[in-house]
């Protein structure tokens, strides 16, 4: 017995190492604590923090630039960001020198038509026209809007492919509906006339084709400017006419 005590007792010896029992317990003492011995002390980590905060607001500009500070809503229209970013509006293709270049040609069409007048094409400018001519008429007691989004779709796909089997020179679908939309802007004049007055009378006949024959010429001028196809104007004019015949027949008879 005394002898598979004293195994026991020294197999327990060799895997667990008796302490030194004069080694007294050591309790934490309330006291102010040293921050060295302690490295996530909120001394120390103040001190890291700001730090940070100093290596960041000297550090390089190597990824892209300083940061704008925000401003109100119009910054949005702006750059607003890193520096060298573009504007929101040349992002998303509208440039309102373009668009008033071009509305000045469609107003002014007996001037000299650019043939580069059409390589930033845009439907900024066709759609407000095609939006105002729909609330004018809406304005006058005829919604339209379908009328107008259906004869301006088949319209601009006619005259694309007729372009195109007539010309050298191919246009894309995305030209040809710019420049119908930017000559559709007298035909807007008169859609605002007849808010104020009945067009189905002599006087709406003599403007209606007035107008019809101001958006075929500023069209067809533009279209033989950029095809070259000075010699197949009225050829080109025809179609064209057309379409806005029936943008002018929206315009006077209120389909009742």
């Amino acid at each position: 017995m005394w002898q598979d005590n004293s195994y026991s007792s020294s197999t327990q010896n060799s895997y667990y190492p008796q302490q030194n029992q004069a080694t007294p317990l050591q309790f934490y003492s309330p006291g102010v604590a040293d921050p060295n011995l302690y490295p996530g002390a909120r001394p120390s980590l103040d001190g890291n923090m700001g730090g940070a905060q100093g290596n960041m607001a000297q550090g390089d500009t190597s990824f892209g630039g300083n940061i704008q500070p925000a401003g109100g809503w119009w910054t949005a229209f702006g750059t607003g960001g890193f520096e060298g970013e573009p504007p929101l509006l040349e992002e998303l293709g509208i440039n309102f020198s373009h668009i008033r270049a071009k509305t000045l040609t469609v107003l002014n069409p007996i001037s000299q038509v650019d043939e580069h007048i059409m390589d930033d094409a845009d439907l900024a400018g066709p759609i407000i026209f095609v939006f105002c001519f729909g609330i004018f008429l809406l304005f006058s007691g005829k919604p339209n809007f379908g009328y107008i989004y259906g004869v301006g779709f088949f319209g601009s796909i006619s005259i694309y492919t007729l372009l195109n089997l007539m010309a050298e020179k191919a246009i894309d679908a995305y030209r040809v509906t710019s420049v119908l939309g930017y000559c559709l802007l007298p035909m807007v004049g008169v859609g605002g006339i007849s808010v104020a007055m009945t067009l189905d009378g002599l006087f709406g006949y003599v403007l209606s084709l007035v107008s019809i024959i101001w958006c075929t010429y500023s069209a067809s001028g533009i279209f033989v400017a950029v095809l070259r196809m000075s010699d197949q104007r009225l050829l080109v004019a025809y179609p064209v006419g057309l379409l806005y015949g029936c943008f002018a027949l929206m315009s006077v008879f209120s389909g009742k």
